[in-house]
């Protein structure tokens, strides 16, 4: 099942590859606290609604989807986790230290919205296209085996990013967190759709240019590993999302005027444009450079790690 939102505030059921269907009726028999929290009442009586979603969904009708208007299905989650790094490059590198950043739920966009590039003086702005799961019910130290149980679904992702903010060599809060600088869409799909997250392919076009191509087969850390460790360190909540992490090479400039299209097999694809009231410029084409040092940062720790470009 495909959960979308749509329109001004109304969350629905995408049907076959045409249709949304408003389904914000059901949740909010739930009273919800206010409209940020339409998504986890969803998630948390999804096994109760699940049935009349279905039956909604075949039974046709909705909105076309060619006319509604996709919005970011997160809004509000009360945390944006992202890992750092965590895929090999394509590289048989050393097993990293696992290590996580948050990012502001302030920062959220979506299908057809803008990034904008704050005047702040960045070294270069970069997308990162990944897969991102979304949790689907209270977890506290999960166990290997019970890890899965936990996701509610899978969404695409892009963690714009900022470089060369805050202290050398370190992509902080300060790189990540821009208003709109955390691009989610087209919609969240449920796990049931989704057989094996670590077989997926991810692409970022920019302007029709293929940028990142990789599979989440060379993910560094998979999703169940991600969940056991994340959920020792902190409570998960349903809707808070966990963003796996991007292979760099592929990485890119975005800039004004920018149109950049991010898909994630299995889930969707979707676009945003770029607005830079400055009208800055960087070189077109994959930042080679980036990638290498990511890949270098990571066999030579110490010498590297002023590298920059670590997540």
């Amino acid at each position: 099942m495909r959960i979308a939102a749509f329109d001004e505030g109304k969350i629905g059921v995408v049907a076959g590859d045409e249709t949304v269907v408003d389904i914000t009726d059901l949740v909010e028999d739930f009273e919800p606290l206010g409209p940020d929290d339409v998504l986890p009442d969803l998630i948390t009586h999804f096994g109760q609604l699940e049935p009349e979603l279905e039956r909604r969904a075949a039974a046709g009708g909705g909105v076309p989807l060619g006319e509604a208007r996709l919005q970011s299905p997160l809004t509000r989650p009360s945390k944006i986790i992202c890992l750092m790094g965590n895929y090999r490059e394509g590289t048989d590198r050393p097993l990293q230290i696992l290590d996580l950043f948050f990012k502001s739920p302030e920062a959220i966009a979506g299908p057809g919205g803008t990034v904008v590039l704050p005047p702040h003086q960045a070294a270069i702005f970069h997308h990162e296209g990944e897969i991102a799961v979304v949790i689907g019910r209270e977890a506290k130290d999960l166990s290997p085996e019970e890890a899965m149980d936990a996701v509610f679904g899978y969404v695409a992702f892009n963690d714009i990013s900022a470089r060369g903010l805050g202290r050398e060599g370190i992509n902080s809060f300060l790189g990540k967190s821009f208003d709109t600088f955390a691009l989610f869409g087209p919609w969240i799909v449920t796990k049931d759709e989704i057989p094996d997250p670590q077989t997926l392919h991810v692409t970022v076009d920019v302007n029709g240019e293929r940028r990142q191509d990789y599979s989440t087969s060379d993910m560094e850390r998979p999703i169940p590993e991600l969940l056991t460790y994340i959920s020792s360190v902190t409570t998960l909540r349903p809707g808070d999302v966990i963003c796996c992490g991007t292979n760099h090479q592929g990485l890119g400039s975005v800039q004004d005027g920018d149109v950049v299209t991010t898909s994630v097999s299995g889930i969707g694809s979707f676009d945003v444009t770029v607005q830079d009231e400055h009208e800055r410029a960087w070189a077109r084409g994959v930042d080679r450079e980036a990638g290498a040092r990511v890949i270098a940062a990571a066999q030579h720790p110490v010498a590297g790690a002023a590298g920059g470009s670590g997540a």
